[in-house]
């Protein structure tokens, strides 16, 4: 959260360099208003998450399996030109597998399953589907799906602050009139950053009708926006 204090004096003398803030008091009634502002703009980052998962009689069997695909896996999305540093391992586990018995309804060892997996960022989502059917051709056992993100949301956030701001006021103006009183002053504002999330309902994954075509995928729009507290003090 981003809280500023509207006005603010800042001190400083050669012998404390550190600033200090002071806080207007308010004389009239006050005005207390929360707009959160959203806008819709095209994703440019997809993240996706693909894993591997082996079976074999020891643990030691299953982990050097494990190890091997998950190679190709990675370097595979390497040729496809995807950055190192956008590639990250997200988790490994190994654990005991059991079947139970229908005849004894008791659980019987079966071997050891080992599972590890990758979250892949992509700039450039155009590759998406190739990058998928990469996955799964280099011996990924499963797909968590896609996010979509913006890689800068600076600018949709600078967008919907204004409007949040021009809103904000307006709406205080408005209750102050309906008060009597003419006009408002701005004694605090903060806000919170809303992280992006999928707006359009086909952002997903749409089945190949052809499994010879690379996996057709769209990524529709995502939501950036923030939330506004304002604190406002009625004047005449």
């Amino acid at each position: 959260m981003i809280r500023t204090l509207i006005p603010a004096i800042a001190l400083a003398t050669s012998a404390s360099p550190a600033a200090a803030e002071v806080t207007v008091e308010a004389t009239g009634p006050i005005i207390e208003i929360t707009i959160t502002e959203n806008v819709t703009v095209d994703p440019d980052i997809a993240n996706l998450s693909a894993g591997v998962t082996t079976l074999a009689p020891t643990a030691v069997e299953a982990m050097r399996q494990n190890a091997s695909q998950m190679h190709r896996v990675i370097e595979r999305i390497e040729v496809l030109g995807v950055d190192e540093d956008d590639i990250q391992t997200s988790g490994v586990s190994v654990g005991a597998e059991y079947r139970y018995d229908d005849g004894t309804n008791q659980p019987r060892f079966t071997g050891y399953r080992v599972s590890n997996r990758v979250n892949v960022v992509l700039r450039d989502i155009s590759d998406t589907g190739e990058v998928l059917d990469a996955l799964v051709a280099a011996g990924a056992t499963d797909l968590g799906g896609i996010g979509w993100a913006i890689d800068n949301p600076e600018p949709a956030q600078d967008q919907t602050r204004q409007a949040a701001f021009a809103t904000g006021r307006e709406r205080a103006i408005a209750y102050a009139r309906m008060s009597g009183y003419s006009d408002v002053r701005l004694l605090e504002i903060s806000e919170t950053i809303m992280g992006s999330r999928p707006f359009a309902q086909d952002a997903n994954i749409v089945t190949a009708a052809s499994r010879s075509e690379s996996t057709p995928v769209r990524p529709g729009q995502v939501q950036a926006g923030v939330s506004v507290n304002f604190t406002f003090e009625m004047v005449q």
